[in-house]
């Protein structure tokens, strides 16, 4: 097996210009406020891979329920296996989940990342 690829996580609002590194794929259920399609710059949108709206709405960004939204948003990846599809979607080499939360520590990227690096089989590595 190749060494793995960088699996990295990217703010859609960063100030700075879109990494531009690899596959780029948001990973929010709604469309960022303000943000263009060009400005984004992205393979793809994969409402799918977000968490539901309930569970959204539940988390509301507060990080005390940060590690119990991280079980739950698991528990929901593990029965939609949508992040195996995405997995199999990915062309080879580095893979960007933007985002668009203000919390760049507690949000549903950070758990993704780490989620796809546990079932990717050594394909991808934090970067």
């Amino acid at each position: 097996m190749s060494d793995p690829q960088p699996l990295r996580i990217e703010r859609v609002y960063s100030p700075e210009e879109p990494s531009g590194e690899g596959y780029r794929v948001l990973v929010d259920r709604i469309w960022p406020r303000g943000i263009s399609k060009a400005r984004a710059d992205l393979a793809e949108w994969d409402k799918n891979v977000a968490p539901s709206t309930e569970l959204r709405e539940w988390f509301g960004h507060v990080p005390a329920r940060f590690a119990e939204f991280a079980r739950r948003y698991e528990a929901e990846l593990d029965v939609s296996g949508a992040a195996a599809t995405l997995l199999a979607r990915v062309p080879d080499g580095p893979l960007t989940l933007v985002y668009s939360a203000r919390d760049t520590e507690h949000n549903q990227a950070v758990v993704l990342r780490d989620y796809l690096i546990r079932i990717s089989e050594g394909r991808f590595a934090a970067a």
